[in-house]
């Protein structure tokens, strides 16, 4: 006979928003168990590789940046980047209602009294660029938490192995859920195997040996088990074929290959129903890691503003498909031409400009000390993990003059070769715009509005300038592969995080938070996110459940 335990509560997945839900459920006097199929060196999941960016409203790191931001012009940046269309879309509309609320207030401090501090810089990502009405943050919204992905996941891990050794928490680690148990139409367990222990570092892929089973009790299952990232068969028989075109038959992974998406089937064999699954965010920067931690490892390049966008065809891409504006609308734009993409830019964009997502590419934040970070940011030259890419990536490529990095580009993807002289042609006129303070050019007009907020101006966009003069050179290619990452939907689920059937009606005894469920809902996103919402959301819906199972 294999284990047998009883809970109050068992939480499946060991993630940000498991970790989140046990704390509730503890704070509430309920006997958990927290399992997972990886081990105690992945506690946090996914979270402790992010850059640790938050969507908050109306702060004072905002105010501090001259920013006047509102729960009002949230909402409506919200809304109008969601583009809610269907029935089913009416708890995730809710869900998404409740966390502007909680963004705008209680959000802040209920994590500042965990432990949790932010970069006084804020960051302004996914712009639009399209309409007042449409996709897109207003104002900077991106709160970066000192010490990156790391610092979110440490407090909520000094919890759990503090609810651990005060008896209130039962930790199960390499336990992998294969199926949920069932009573009288009421999920009253879950079941699977138990595999071998492994000291691999986190991230890395870990042995599937099984050495035992298990078939735990409780009254309440809450799943935090994520997306489907890592499960690219997956990924492309979801895909949008209708809004993005065909999926690419090369991508990059975002996650490790344990963001494997099988409990989303696991779920449904209970009775579960999921919805929004067609819904993705999936981004258009990805580069190979030139110092791999999983599989397929991608990283992504979060670029300011001045980088040229050419699809593979090398056609310069219109707004809003521009560097940091509206990643699903360029993702689309993309893929009418090719798979792949490429920016071009020089040596003094890269060093103004180029960050990489994710705390082990970000150790001056990781740290959490400012010397790091003004040595980092302010001293000569790109960041060292910047330099890195460009030096050893495999989709980097520097040369003097644009004949020679051409050549070099259609060398690395021969089967899709740029003309030299559409290229340069497209440049010249770029570059020409920059004579006068006014310009027809829509992108030199935004760099030239990013500049307007002080973040920026200090330490994200750099002085516009032309690509072709050597003097700002060496000029800079690289080639931009789609990195998956993000699902948007999954588990229907209410307000208080029960997961519903695909009648509506609530399937008694589960809950869920995080990716699982689209973040809160079934995909209180929407069809677009707004960054810093994807952490922000396992917090907010793992907060839900671990107050009502």
């Amino acid at each position: 006979m294999g284990e047998r335990f009883k809970a109050d509560v068992i939480v499946v997945g060991a993630g940000l928003a498991g970790m989140v839900a046990v704390h509730e459920a503890v704070l509430r006097g309920r006997r958990v168990l927290l399992m997972d199929q990886e081990g105690p060196q992945s506690l946090g999941g996914q979270a402790y590789w992010s850059l640790g960016g938050l969507f908050m409203v109306d702060t004072p790191e905002q105010r501090r940046m001259g920013i006047r931001d509102s729960a009002e012009l949230a909402y409506r940046d919200w809304m109008g980047s969601a583009q809610f269309d269907r029935p089913e879309d009416a708890n995730p509309r809710k869900l998404a209602e409740g966390f502007i609320d909680w963004a705008a207030g209680d959000m802040r401090g209920w994590l500042h009294q965990i432990g949790l501090r932010w970069f006084p810089v804020v960051g302004w990502a996914e712009r639009g660029g399209a309409g007042a009405q449409g996709h897109g943050n207003s104002v900077p919204r991106f709160h970066i938490t000192w010490g990156t992905g790391t610092g979110v996941v440490a407090p909520f891990a000094r919890l759990m192995q503090g609810y651990a050794a005060a008896g209130k928490l039962r930790l199960a680690f390499r336990h992998r859920a294969t199926r949920l148990i069932t009573t009288d139409g009421a999920v009253t367990g879950v079941a699977g195997e138990v595999l071998e222990n492994s000291d691999a570092p986190r991230g890395q892929s870990t042995s599937r040996n099984v050495t035992g089973d298990f078939e735990h009790a409780a009254e309440a299952v809450i799943l935090t088990t994520g997306g489907i990232g890592a499960n690219h068969d997956l990924v492309r028989q979801h895909w949008p074929k209708d809004r993005l075109g065909p999926a690419p038959r090369r991508m990059v992974s975002g996650v490790p290959d344990y963001v494997d998406g099988k409990m989303h089937a696991i779920a449904a064999d209970a009775g579960a129903g999921l919805i929004n699954e067609d819904r993705m965010w999936h981004y258009c920067e990805g580069v190979q890691n030139w110092d791999p931690i999983w599989p397929n490892h991608g990283i992504r390049i979060l670029p300011g503003p001045s980088s040229i966008w050419f699809d593979a065809k090398g056609d310069r891409m219109e707004a809003p498909c521009l560097p940091g504006f509206d990643t699903l609308a360029t993702l689309g734009r993309i893929l009418q031409a090719g798979e792949h993409s490429w920016f071009i830019l020089t040596q003094k964009i890269i060093e103004k400009e180029f960050a990489l997502s994710g705390s082990e590419q970000n150790p001056d934040l990781t740290s959490g000390k400012w010397g790091e970070v003004l040595k980092a940011r302010l001293g000569k030259g790109a960041t060292a993990a910047v330099e890195a890419f460009k030096e050893k990536g495999a989709d980097f490529i520097v040369a003097e003059d644009l004949k020679t990095l051409v050549t070099r580009m259609n060398a690395l993807t021969p089967e899709t070769p740029v003309a030299l002289e559409h290229i340069r042609a497209q440049i010249a006129a770029r570059d020409g715009q920059l004579g006068n303070p006014f310009a027809k050019d829509a992108q030199i007009t935004a760099i030239r509005g990013a500049r307007n907020y002080r973040g920026d101006r200090l330490i994200r966009t750099a002085k516009p300038h032309a690509i072709l003069d050597p003097a700002n050179g060496p000029l800079i290619a690289v080639r931009l592969n789609i990195l998956t990452r993000k699902s948007l939907g999954g588990l229907h689920s209410d307000t208080q995080g029960r997961v519903l059937t695909p009648a509506g009606t609530i399937l008694p005894g589960l809950f869920a938070a995080g990716e699982v469920c689209g973040f809160g809902g079934g995909g209180y996103h929407g069809y677009n996110a707004l960054e810093g919402t994807f952490l922000g959301g396992c917090l907010y819906s793992g907060r839900l459940a671990g107050q009502h199972a």
